[in-house]
């Protein structure tokens, strides 16, 4: 279809299967939402540290998703141009390949159950993996998740080397199920989060394979992030769509948030923190951050970043309300922490399931410290706002050493993005702009763009750069004295949260 000056009447949809939600967003030619719909995803906590979620309900619930935002948006599945997949990206799901049906939960990515195997890993081929996938072995990824399953379930090792079983992402089972089982692939965002993907070469990594004991034959075939890769069944949401994208939901939001040159930077603020630079078509290393592919529009090519991943921001303020019960919505924490003209002294590392960026401590636990007769619960609300603006900079510190780039503004998005106090603190601690765009949701946005160019929906970079536009600037305003104190503060806490699992072991607690 040839789109001129006009609105086109068709749309796009994202799918934006999350850490805890299934979205479907329904954009149109001026990136205006015109249909949403959004269902919670429970998280399954087996043991302390593990956290599983069930990969049927994954499925029904963004399925249902899609219905719903396609039905809100008064428009029928014959409009839709093409549906774009954006997605939590480690998680980790294998299923049989006759049936569909998993094998077992999906392993979620902020599941520590297999510290030991990446311990052992870390000593004997951690500077090969850094070098060749650009990540530092951890918990984290997919490929000590793929291991602890093969190694856990009966006889799974077994159905594998028989090429009975597949393994994919959240994005990969996605497409294999709306496909109703035609397409298993995934794209090289998401596959460069897997620890097995060579960001160099562009493919599995025979020999990171071979090490780990993971056979190739249960792996998709790795694609560019913007490219038709099938069709939709009709059976399954009614008509033949194109499934035109697939891109981690960082990436995706690097992208939503027009971050096209090298050096741009976003931040998302969601269970955690995401921090991603832009650095061109060179892949550039880093010893404390990630080296990621943020997207690619054709085969063998692509378009790199460098990454600190905050594993836990947001979420904290999920235990606040859940947990402590000391606020009932997750609103209230801002007049909560702007009740008080500074910390106190107090502040919380939420490390509850280790430290991500830029300390890789996957043995730090969370710390409250400070406290006095005179902490109430504002200390603990601030102290937790504080600590996501100050992991932040930790990152972006990290990120202009390594890039040698200087970041001069942060483009913001996320659930906590919407916490004025917090996007006023993190310009004050950061000492930079801080920029908040018009279009929110931009996670989704960046996979319906990417759908919308592999289509022809959208023409090229400079067509939808000019859909992006700020609603709000947060200029820094604290004095640099101030902000130093705070911060030298902040490390000092950060300090004696470290490897606190390995001291209870040592006095011979198990946690």
């Amino acid at each position: 279809m040839t789109h001129g000056a006009t609105v086109s009447p068709k749309v796009i949809v994202a799918l934006d299967e999350g850490t805890t939600s299934a979205r479907a967003i329904v954009f149109d030619h001026e990136a205006r939402i015109r249909g949403i719909a959004q269902l919670e995803v429970p998280q399954i906590y087996p043991k302390p540290g593990w956290v599983e979620q069930n990969p049927e309900i994954i499925w029904s619930s963004q399925l249902k998703a899609l219905k719903m935002a396609i039905e809100r948006s008064k428009i029928s599945i014959e409009n839709v141009e093409a549906i774009g997949i954006t997605n939590q990206r480690e998680t980790t799901i294998i299923w049989d390949r006759r049936t569909g049906k998993p094998v077992y939960n999906a392993i979620v990515w902020q599941c520590r159950r297999t510290d030991q195997i990446v311990d052992n890993l870390r000593i004997e081929y951690g500077k090969m993996i850094k070098k060749r996938t650009g990540l530092i072995p951890d918990s984290y990824f997919s490929a000590p998740k793929i291991m602890w399953l093969l190694s856990n379930v009966p006889g799974l090792r077994e159905r594998a080397e028989k090429g009975e079983i597949l393994f994919g992402t959240v994005d990969t089972y996605l497409i294999w199920k709306l496909s109703n089982g035609k397409i298993h692939i995934i794209d090289y965002s998401n596959a460069s989060r897997t620890m097995l993907f060579n960001i160099h070469k562009l493919e599995w990594d025979r020999e990171i394979l071979e090490v780990l004991k993971i056979p190739e034959n249960i792996l998709p075939e790795p694609r560019p992030s913007s490219q038709v890769y099938g069709y939709t069944d009709t059976n399954i949401v009614g008509a033949e769509v194109p499934i035109a994208s697939d891109v981690g939901d960082q990436q995706a939001a690097l992208f939503g948030q027009a971050c096209f040159s090298e050096g741009m930077v976003k931040c998302t603020y969601g269970t955690g923190n995401f921090i991603l630079m832009n650095t061109g078509s060179v892949p550039k290393e880093s010893r404390h951050l990630l080296t990621t592919i943020a997207w690619s529009f054709e085969e063998r090519k692509a378009t790199y970043a460098l990454e600190g991943s905050i594993f836990i921001t947001g979420a904290a303020i999920k235990w606040l309300r859940d947990s402590l019960g000391i606020i009932e919505v997750s609103e209230e924490i801002e007049p909560l922490a702007k009740s008080l003209k500074w910390n106190e002294g107090v502040y919380f590392v939420p490390a509850f399931v280790g430290l991500g960026a830029p300390y890789w401590d996957q043995y730090a636990r969370g710390l409250l410290i400070g406290i006095t007769h005179r902490t109430r619960r504002a200390h603990i609300a601030r102290a937790i706002l504080e600590s996501i603006a100050y992991l932040t900079r930790d990152v972006i510190e990290v990120m202009e050493h390594d890039s040698s780039i200087e970041v001069r503004e942060v483009r913001v998005d996320g659930g906590a993005s919407k916490n004025n106090f917090l996007m006023q603190f993190q310009a004050d601690i950061l000492g930079k702009r801080v920029v908040r765009p018009i279009i929110y949701e931009t996670t989704a946005l960046g996979a319906a763009l990417l759908a919308g160019l592999s289509t022809s929906y959208w023409r090229g970079l400079e067509e939808i750069e000019k859909l992006w536009k700020a609603e709000k600037v947060f200029e820094p305003r604290m004095s640099s004295e101030i902000r130093e104190s705070l911060y030298r503060g902040w490390k000092e806490a950060v300090k004696r949260s470290f490897e606190w699992t390995k001291v209870l072991r040592e006095v011979g607690l198990q946690i």
